[in-house]
């Protein structure tokens, strides 16, 4: 049996990257087609860049005939919440009508199936947790919004031109790849455990905590954290279903586990050995007080589960590829 090729849009950033790796470990060649604006040259290291936007529908198109990928997994979308609120048209813009450009040209090639990464933001702020896929849709935010707009167009196509797909809204992506080859290189960084290793390690004077007035423990946010490793295992299991004929699906992805800020402040003091200075500030426009996944439907349709659930080891990683990349540390 020949290699099967994988088309990776986003394949330079965060989550992409780590999953051409699980791609090229499996035996597939991922092809990476990212423009490069927030993802990173040097971390598509497992397969072919092609360097484009995807609303440059002549470009998909001539990828498409060259590569002649049997699936997609689509990463490409701006993923900063306080951004979106500022700037909606960039998000709509860049993650929902580009993704109608990807859609049509896949359509255009035969309907090549898409493991399509959404997120929890497509939820908004819930009533109650652990969430299911039956919870309704309510986004807070643009980037939400953006999301499942991408999730309803791909649902349509799948119905008018049986384009299979699977949709995976995942949680608090985190950690880096336990190799030490590749991990978060946001500029600027948004994610709440990178910020605070910056701050453990002096980089930042302090990490703000946005709300302690939430209905929580504690009174700070609570979010399920999942390892960036497992989210690549799952895009890879999610392909083999559509690979074998599996029918279009949309799952959450999580630990089931929730870690509130502070939590996760006293998580890397542990780990890190270092005090991590913070200051309380207001709640920020779109942040929900709690968000913990239910991924029954995962493990079942999937026989995924998470390998790294704990937030120790998470945060481990995490620390481990800061060390890596920081001279302070």
């Amino acid at each position: 049996m020949s290699q099967k090729t994988i088309l990776v849009t986003g394949g330079a950033g965060y989550i992409g990257s780590h999953a051409c790796k699980a791609l090229a470990k499996a035996g597939y060649e991922p092809v990476t087609y990212d423009n490069l604006s927030r993802g990173h040259r040097e971390a598509v290291r497992w397969g072919p860049l092609v360097e484009g936007d995807l609303a440059d529908r002549g470009l998909l198109d001539a990828t498409l005939r060259h590569y002649q990928p049997d699936a997609v997994m689509h990463f490409a979308a701006y993923s900063t919440v306080a951004e979106s609120v500022a700037k909606p048209a960039l998000y709509f813009r860049n993650n929902t009508a580009a993704s109608l450009v990807l859609f049509e040209a896949l359509h255009a090639a035969g309907s090549v199936p898409v493991v399509y990464s959404s997120t929890c933001a497509t939820y908004g702020n819930v009533d109650c947790v652990p969430i299911t896929e039956k919870q309704p849709p309510r986004p807070a935010t643009p980037y939400g919004e953006s999301k499942l707009m991408t999730e309803r167009i791909l649902d349509w196509f799948g119905r008018a031109h049986a384009l299979r797909h699977v949709t995976l809204r995942y949680f608090n992506a985190a950690g880096a790849d336990p190799d030490g080859e590749i991990g978060e290189m946001h500029d600027p960084e948004t994610h709440l455990i990178p910020r605070v290793l910056d701050a453990a390690i002096g980089r930042n004077p302090a990490i703000d905590v946005y709300g302690t007035d939430y209905p929580t423990p504690d009174g700070t946010a609570v979010r399920d954290y999942i390892h960036v490793q497992d989210l690549a295992d799952a895009h890879l299991r999610a392909l083999d279903h559509l690979l074998e004929g599996g029918a279009s699906a949309t799952l959450n992805l999580g630990t089931g586990l929730g870690h509130s800020v502070r939590q996760v402040i006293a998580c890397a003091e542990r780990v890190t050995g270092r005090r991590v200075p913070y200051r309380e500030t207001v709640r920020r426009t779109g942040d929900a007080a709690m968000l913990i996944a239910d991924a029954t439907r995962a493990t079942s349709l999937l026989n995924w589960r998470p390998s790294l659930p704990e937030l120790d080891d998470i945060v481990a990683t995490a620390w481990a590829w800061h060390r890596k990349r920081n001279v302070y540390a």
